[in-house]
């Protein structure tokens, strides 16, 4: 959890979720099994919740059809089993580690050691887990082969699965969030050029090729590849779509657009690339210019001369926000980043069309046109969903040279509190954001501002989001402890433990206007009685079969870690299939195609010190140090069955 999310820098005045949510929530349910579901009772009418499955007499899908029980069938961790040092887990499942920070990316690397000097952590991996996706690898005839592009949204049934491969061979690709310098460098200030640089490599992605072993040892393990390497603060990158070559995006002493940082939540597209989210990006600049002020910009994306204490400005002045020369580098970074894992000689691209916030996650949706929709958060107390539509059938812009990801529209999201809301369009089509910028580019470099101006709706941390085998779009707001206490029984004014909400696009998916509701309110799981009890959801993941995995990053109740539960979204069911360690967060999730096995990760296990945990347990330096570190944990069924069954 990262105490900075906390902090609002909006100052719009727009009308925040709290007064709406007290209006449309006057009163709540629990559904006997474990969620509080706004279904049971908090439509506004029939068409609103027929949009949410429910037929006239208000059932639900699974009451309709009682087949549908069973989808969640495990033996969940019990809460006396989910605190401590080491990992808790189903006994119905098993886990592995792999992929610890400062691992060599491939066999052959340099090894592990602490602290790392900048040149080893450029060939290691980085810190910080968080996001991640696995590309499946395909063989036939003794080639090797990457994504299928043939099953838009569905990369398990693609080819993969048609020739039963994929399940056990592929790549990896890993967010490295954030490491504190203390953590990283073992000392609170970096003091040299050479601090900095360790600290700029361990931070950004990495891009690694896994591969399961068989017989006696079949664990996943990285192997030597053309294809494994680092994408960090200093790698070079492109700018694509209407900010492209803006003065904004430009420098006085002409530098290379390089790096990419506090990559967060992620994304993949139906075309197999992988999207990275830059979420705090505002913490690693600062500067010891006593007459620096922020101007408008800069202070609406919360930067401050003394960053979040990670010091490189004083050794590199890419990140002096007083520094002449690199004046407008801030503006490069707050982007969602497009890596092609299959191809190393690509350049990273940011693609500006998806805007400049925060980001947490871009959730990639194909809808029926063949349209790409992105969905994804700004995480920070107070701000935004937005959503991007692309211009055209993806298949038809990429066959012309276009990316989808370049053309379209961007919109914002505004919550009524009748049940509906509508998406905000966020272009200079709308008199007010033309009268405010002078183009397109200048738009998406200060998108939250944009947003501000056409009222959207402030949330409670807006994190990932995911779209649900109903066809319904999730989203995890983790908490908001600086909300105003409402009058009335309003459970969510203070927010400290945060909820999922969720909504129907009722013009389809790349359509303007929307019903929503509550989907899970985790208050209502701290009763004493309860089993299921959880905070702060973070990470979101819907399979096809219609659970929800949820993740969660916060003080959790009943002396638990952080940890992993699986929810069906039909029922209301709700059990807990893993916990992580003391002090840390379970974050990022992928899968292999055929669903059986599951990736997570540990992040910033006991908070970096260890004398709450030494996992991964794998950490003993030729020196004798030893310090926890971030690691990729390996979860599959004892039956080999499919994962949260």
């Amino acid at each position: 959890m990262n105490d900075h999310d906390d902090n609002s820098s909006n100052n719009s005045g727009n009308r925040p979720f709290a007064d709406i949510l007290e209006t449309r929530l006057h009163r709540r349910q629990v559904l006997k099994g474990g969620l509080a579901v706004a279904a049971t009772g908090f439509f506004a009418g029939p068409a609103v919740a027929q949009a949410f499955g429910r037929d006239d007499r208000g059932r639900t899908p699974w009451q309709r059809n009682p087949r549908n029980r069973g989808l969640i069938n495990f033996t969940p961790v019990a809460i006396a089993d989910g605190s401590g040092p080491n990992p808790g887990i189903s006994p119905d499942y098993q886990y592995d580690i792999i992929l610890p920070w400062g691992d060599p990316l491939e066999p052959g690397g340099p090894a592990y050691s602490w602290p790392p000097t900048a040149a080893d952590q450029a060939l290691q991996l980085g810190i910080g887990h968080d996001g991640m996706w696995f590309f499946p690898m395909i063989h036939e005839h003794g080639r090797r082969f990457g994504w299928d592009e043939d099953r838009e949204n569905n990369p398990w049934r693609g080819r993969a699965l048609a020739f039963g491969q994929g399940n056990d061979h592929g790549v990896l690709c890993l967010n490295h969030e954030f490491g504190g310098n203390d953590h990283v460098l073992g000392k609170p200030v970096p003091e040299s050029l050479e601090d900095v640089r360790a600290s700029q490599h361990a931070h950004g992605v990495s891009v690694v090729e896994i591969r399961k072993g068989h017989g006696r040892d079949n664990r996943w393990q990285p192997v030597r590849s053309r294809l494994s390497r680092r994408i960090h603060v200093n790698t070079p990158v492109n700018f694509s779509g209407p900010a492209a070559g803006h003065p904004l995006l430009q420098t006085p002493n002409g530098n290379i657009p390089l790096g990419t940082v506090n990559n967060c939540a992620n994304g993949y597209t139906p075309w197999g690339t992988y999207l990275t989210c830059e979420e705090n990006f505002n913490g690693y600049f600062g500067t010891e210019d006593p007459a620096w002020t922020p101007n408008e910009s800069q202070q609406r994306y919360g930067f401050l001369n003394t960053g979040f204490g990670y010091g490189w400005h004083l050794f590199d002045k890419r990140f002096d926000l007083a520094d002449p020369d690199y004046r407008n580098e801030e503006n490069r970074f707050g982007w969602i980043v497009e890596i092609d894992p299959f191809d190393p000689t690509r350049t990273p691209v940011k693609r500006t069309a998806l805007g400049r916030t925060k980001h947490e996650g871009a959730t990639v949706h194909v809808d029926d046109y063949g349209r790409v929709v992105v969905y994804s958060g700004d995480d920070q107390t107070f701000d935004y969903i937005y959503k991007f539509v692309s211009a055209d059938n993806w298949r038809a812009m990429r066959a012309r040279g276009e990316s989808p990801l370049d053309h379209g529209t961007l919109y914002v999201a505004r919550f009524g509190d009748d049940g509906n809301g509508e998406w905000l369009e966020l272009s200079m089509n709308i008199p007010a954001l033309a009268a405010r910028f002078a183009d397109m580019g200048e738009l998406l470099v200060n998108t939250r501002i944009a947003a501000d101006i056409v009222g959207a709706t402030p949330m409670d941390r807006p994190e990932w989001v995911t779209v649900g085998a109903d066809d319904k779009v999730y989203c995890a707001l983790t908490n908001n402890s600086r909300r105003s206490v409402a009058d009335g029984p309003n459970p969510l004014a203070p927010n400290p433990d945060g909820h999922i909400i969720r909504w129907s696009e009722t013009s389809g998916f790349a359509g303007t206007t929307f019903v929503w509701d509550i989907f899970l309110i985790a208050e209502d799981t701290h009763a004493d009685d309860r089993e299921d009890t959880f905070s702060d959801p973070d990470g979101l993941w819907a399979d096809p079969d219609g659970r929800l995995f949820i993740e969660t990053d916060g003080g959790q109740k009943k002396g638990l870690n952080n940890q992993l539960l699986v929810a069906d979204i039909n029922s209301g069911e709700l059990r807990r299939l893993f916990t992580g360690v003391s002090g840390c967060e379970v974050t990022g999730i992928a899968v292999t195609p055929d669903r059986r096995t599951l990736f997570v990760n540990i992040q910033h296990p006991g908070d970096g010190d260890p004398n709450q945990t030494n996992f991964p347990l794998l950490n003993a330096a030729p020196d004798g140090v030893t310090i926890p570190r971030d690691a990729t944990v390996v979860i599959t069924r004892r039956d080999g069955g499919i994962i949260g069954a």
